[in-house]
């Protein structure tokens, strides 16, 4: 005699908190807004969001919770439901303001994630071709690998190279760009400057405008700024961190005392709220 096991699929499971179902049709709708490469995954994200939900709203019944609905600065109005839940929220779960004395010790731990960009002085010479013409790219790469053979030779001669054949407006004053940021220039052009040294020139770098040799003339290193500068975005990440771990206490403990059926809630991966 043999025995098999057959697993049920995902979407063919009854899912029901304290005896409510959430039918099936509104679990593969919730699952548009959760999109993966694996449709287990989306309905697992989706039976969770709507796990959570009916937890709240049961527990919004249970203390007569009442709300008006709010409407944001772009016009949305909150359903009546998501009234209930942000009020419900509101009333269970305190979350303390950082003080003072947290906020500089995450400052502390953390100076490099508020390290100012650095600042490149750059020159380039730029032979442009559009991406969408094979024929023009190939002209731009000959002339800017002639023209990098030409600087590995003189390396003196950039800007007056730049100013013989750049197709760039900068060409007038030697290929000068003046001093750059991180994200001003196509990202090719970014990560090309940021590898360079002062003083060293580029082999041809393709962007959308063509072929570009990049030369950077001095590196300006990126300053930690302030606490004073960033004390405002330290408090509002932390407690914004505070307030999630809260609300995931919070659910958890409702999770605790509800019968759910056909979907673990602890095992589940994803945020408690959508």
């Amino acid at each position: 005699m043999s025995c098999s096991v057959q697993t049920v699929s995902p979407s063919r499971k009854v899912v029901s908190v304290n005896g409510k179902v959430i039918p099936r049709a509104a679990i593969a709708r919730e699952s548009q807004h959760h999109p993966s490469a694996k449709p287990v995954e989306a309905w697992q994200a989706a039976a969770r969001a709507l796990v959570v939900r009916e937890l709240l709203l049961q527990e919004a019944d249970r203390l007569a919770v009442e709300a008006v609905p709010l409407t944001d600065e772009e016009g949305r109005r909150e359903t009546d439901e998501e009234a209930r839940m942000r009020a419900l929220v509101e009333r269970e779960v305190r979350t303390p303001e950082p003080d003072e004395e947290t906020c500089q010790r995450f400052y502390e731990s953390n100076r490099a994630r508020f390290r100012s960009g650095d600042l490149f002085e750059v020159r380039h010479i730029l032979f442009a071709a559009r991406p969408d013409d094979p024929a023009a790219s190939a002209q731009a790469l000959g002339g800017a690998e002639s023209a990098h053979r030409a600087l590995l030779e003189r390396p003196a001669s950039f800007e007056q190279l730049a100013r013989e054949v750049s197709d760039c407006p900068s060409a007038g004053v030697g290929g000068s760009l003046g001093q750059i940021g991180p994200g001003q220039t196509a990202p090719e052009f970014d990560r090309a400057i940021a590898a360079l040294r002062p003083g060293e020139v580029s082999a041809p770098v393709r962007t959308r405008y063509g072929y570009h040799i990049i030369r950077v003339d001095r590196r300006i290193e990126g300053q930690v700024l302030p606490f004073e500068a960033v004390r405002s975005r330290i408090a509002a990440y932390l407690a914004e961190a505070v307030a999630r771990r809260a609300l995931s206490q919070f659910v958890g403990i409702l999770a605790g005392r509800a019968e759910i059926e056909g979907f673990d809630l602890a095992v589940a991966r994803g945020p408690l709220l959508q």
